[in-house]
């Protein structure tokens, strides 16, 4: 059986989870707090696993692969319906950009081990965190409304009428910025395909809340 290493609240850890629910893959859930005894993805028993120390991580018997994008590549490969990546050439880029400006343009730059960094080397305050966090964010989520808006053709989901990886990486995203009261007032476009995909189950499944022994967020 697949296993995943993740934490209930960790967006990349979020992603895999919606993957493995629309490719109906069965899977072991293994939490590694990052908030616990200074993130248990630090101690030695789960760098064995992965170096990097890092999460999520998926095993599939004695293949370990981490980094959300390729782990959910990954089960795209390895169970091809339904597919994440359309078939036209243009729009499987498109999928593959917004992705990327999700997970390397904004969710590296607004991450715990960033914010640790800023909070414990760098020494910055509450509000200068909250600033960097806020910009970052903000500026990312401008971008893809930008972008989404700009095509022309409007679907139900961000490139068509079917999920894509672009979608499977939004709604993590979007739980984000409403966790931490983000104004969201600016964005209609990406808060009516975050409705869209919260209709369907796999998305409802991945939710946070709904991970046995969740913690208060």
């Amino acid at each position: 059986m697949l296993e995943l290493h993740e934490f209930f609240l960790s967006p990349a850890s979020h992603r895999v989870r919606i993957g493995l629910s629309l490719k109906g893959l069965a899977y072991r859930s293994i939490p590694v707090s990052l908030t616990q005894q200074g993130g248990e993805q630090l101690l030695a028993d789960y760098r064995t696993v992965n170096p990097q120390g890092v999460l999520p991580t998926l095993t599939d018997n004695t293949f370990i692969v981490s980094q959300s994008l390729a782990i959910l590549e990954y089960l795209d490969d390895i169970k091809p319906d339904p597919p994440f990546l359309p078939s036209e050439p243009e729009r499987r880029a498109r999928a593959r950009q917004f992705s990327q400006m999700i997970v390397s343009d904004i969710q590296s730059m607004t991450n715990l081990r960033v914010l640790s960094y800023l909070r414990k080397t760098l020494k910055t305050s509450r509000d200068q965190r909250s600033l960097w966090f806020r910009h970052w964010f903000l500026e990312g989520l401008d971008a893809l409304e930008l972008w989404l808006t700009s095509e022309g053709e409007r679907y139900r989901y961000s490139l068509s009428d079917q999920i894509t990886l672009a979608d499977i990486c939004l709604v993590p995203l979007m739980h984000s910025a409403r966790r931490f009261k983000l104004p969201l007032d600016d964005f209609p476009r990406l808060c009516e395909i975050e409705a869209a995909c919260l209709v369907l189950d796999a998305f409802q499944q991945g939710q946070p809340d709904q991970q046995v022994g969740s913690e208060s967020a």
